[in-house]
């Protein structure tokens, strides 16, 4: 028997006057997988302006009804707007009673670090969400305390010593290293291995990065994922597509993009970006390939399926960077697809 998977990038619902229709157009393409994931980079929460958190993305609860129209099962919450102590619960809260599970926040640090599996037309998916981008001031689920389940790493600058001129010149920019706390690595990997003996298909999400790069900590992670038994990792969060890797013959999605988006902090309209929907079709309990969309959006605010031929400067760059790092994308019709069967 043949399941489908699908997995898209943040969601983030906010300036939407009406939500059910932001998915008018995308509907029919969720509707016939078995399971459908995403990141959820808002807060279902009526009491924002009265609450004094002003750091989180908030929507109204009544917007839950329209992820679960649009076909979702499941979403992350840990990610660095998912902020307030009754916003967390408030979101959770709507989440459970709109019949979408959740994972990567709670009300406290057991039940955020906690994986979720979901069985879906029999097989099994579990999940494990960790937020690397978070606000250091009681952002981070701990004992009685609602938020989102971290992974740490560090940043450190150091001279271009390779450049002679480095050594005398003032003002030569230095490197940006970056690098996995241990401790942290450790936890996360340990969550991942133990979340492989529950599961026929896991999957490690991750809200990460900065900007175009990948960066050296989410290479890390990524790789101590798929070491630890993750069949494929799913990053989100710089807001733009990000290469794709193929290490030991599992996917790596650096960044998905947006799925919806119009407003980021301070009503900055976001509206000019690429997205990606990946479908997975899976076959005696394995990915067989991972198949790629792009997606943009319309001045109703809608998510809109576009051909990868549509965006070709887009196509070509994931295309370009995706083969540095050992995934070698197809152009297959509309879509991009990356054969994962010949690398089991």
């Amino acid at each position: 028997m043949t399941h489908t998977l699908c997995l898209f990038g943040d969601i983030n619902l906010k300036g939407a006057d009406d939500p059910d229709k932001v998915f008018d157009l995308v509907r029919p393409l969720l509707a016939e997988a078995d399971m459908v994931f995403a990141n959820l980079e808002c807060c279902l929460f009526d009491d924002a302006a009265t609450a004094g958190e002003k750091r989180g993305f908030y929507v109204p609860v009544r917007f839950a009804s329209a992820l679960k129209a649009a076909g979702l099962h499941a979403v992350g919450q840990a990610n660095n707007v998912n902020i307030g102590k009754d916003a967390v619960a408030s979101s959770l809260a709507a989440l459970g009673r709109a019949g979408i599970a959740a994972v990567g926040a709670g009300l406290d640090a057991t039940t955020a670090y906690a994986t979720r599996v979901i069985e879906r037309a029999g097989l099994r998916y579990g999940i494990l969400q960790r937020t690397a981008v978070y606000w250091p001031d009681g952002h981070e689920a701990g004992p009685g305390q609602p938020g989102v389940a971290i992974i740490k790493a560090h940043t450190a600058y150091r001279p271009l010593l390779e450049l002679q001129a480095a050594r005398t010149r003032p003002g030569v920019p230095p490197e940006v290293v970056t690098w996995a706390d241990a401790a942290s690595l450790g936890e996360c990997s340990a969550a991942i291995t133990a979340l492989r003996q529950q599961a026929d298909i896991v999957i490690a999400s991750f809200h990460w990065g900065y900007r175009a790069e990948v960066l050296s900590y989410q290479r890390e992670y990524a790789h101590a994922a798929i070491t630890a038994g993750a069949d494929l990792v799913f990053g989100h969060g710089p807001h733009m597509i990000l290469p794709i890797e193929l290490h030991a013959g599992r996917p790596i999605i650096y960044g998905s993009g947006n799925f919806s988006f119009q407003f980021a902090h301070d009503s900055v309209l976001h509206d000019d970006w690429t997205g990606l929907l990946l479908r997975a079709p899976i076959s005696d309990g394995a990915l067989d390939a991972i198949e790629i969309a792009f997606f943009t959006r319309n001045a109703e605010n809608q998510t809109v399926p576009r051909s990868v031929n549509d965006l070709p400067q887009e196509r070509d760059r994931l295309i370009a960077a995706s083969a540095k790092l050992g995934a070698h994308l197809q152009v297959d019709g509309e879509i991009l697809r990356l054969p994962l069967k010949a690398c089991r």
